[in-house]
């Protein structure tokens, strides 16, 4: 895993962005000195809204059949119409900003070369497959897929999914943000491809803590017996058992030439 300066345009392909960490990073950063950048947009967007409504209702109200009802529905066609590009236009800045802010900072990893997959017996493993069990016929078991599939989307906030480097040993813990996906892709999709991770380390973990067992439980997992060669690999300053780094996921995508 390595951390490496890049510039944001050789992000092609975003797959993931938490919007909402990657504001409140921006606000932080900005320290309170600067108006953010999502109430600029806003009101930019205001006065556009305003002037389009204005306009699109002159030119309808000439037309007999709309009658008084013209000023209402082109208000109100403008508005979906204008919340739909004010998001866009919020999420696209939000994004900009934040690939030029992080370049030169620190506090935020830059994490490529890495391979991730979510340990079987997971909460991540199971949530990506419920949605295709729903298909399959289970009256009588007792089980309703439909509503653990449900149970699993509301039960966290972020999935764990686990991240090994593709040149070295080491591995580490990235959470995503189910909500956080863009262009529809989700947590399967990660496992397929090459991507350039932006994370915030939040804390360490071992592998047995991310099985839905522990998840469920109010004790910490029993960690595994130990063999004698365990124990001696432990002794000679074996780093293979030491705990996985955990980082808050904020941003996933394709870096052009990777």
């Amino acid at each position: 895993m390595n951390r490496t300066a890049q510039q944001p345009n050789q992000m092609i392909k975003v797959v993931y962005f938490d919007e909402q960490s990657a504001s409140d990073y921006l606000d932080i950063t900005a320290g309170g000195k600067e108006v953010t950048t999502s109430e600029a947009v806003r009101k930019r967007m205001a006065a556009t809204e305003a002037k389009v409504s204005a306009k699109l209702v002159a030119k309808l109200s000439w037309l007999p059949f709309l009658g008084a009802s013209a000023d209402v529905g082109a208000g109100v066609s403008v508005a979906q119409s204008n919340q739909g590009i004010l998001s866009k236009t919020l999420s696209n800045t939000i994004l900009t900003d934040y690939l030029e802010q992080m370049v030169e900072d620190d506090r935020i990893e830059q994490l490529d070369g890495i391979r991730v997959s979510a340990p079987e017996g997971s909460m991540a493993h199971t949530k990506m497959f419920t949605p295709y069990l729903m298909i399959m016929d289970t009256k009588g078991s007792g089980v309703d897929l439909a509503r653990l599939d449900e149970a699993l989307a509301t039960a966290k906030g972020y999935y764990e999914m686990l991240g090994q480097s593709v040149q070295r040993t080491e591995r580490c813990v990235l959470r995503f943000n189910l909500q956080a996906f863009r262009n529809n892709y989700g947590l399967t999709d990660l496992a397929r491809m090459q991507l350039v991770f932006h994370g915030v380390l939040v804390g360490t973990t071992d592998e047995a803590s991310l099985s839905m067992e522990a998840e469920m439980s109010q004790q910490s997992p029993v960690p595994p017996k130990l063999t004698a060669e365990d124990i001696i690999d432990d002794a000679a300053g074996d780093t293979s058992v030491a705990r996985l780094k955990v980082f808050d996921v904020i941003f996933a995508g394709v870096q052009h030439g990777s």
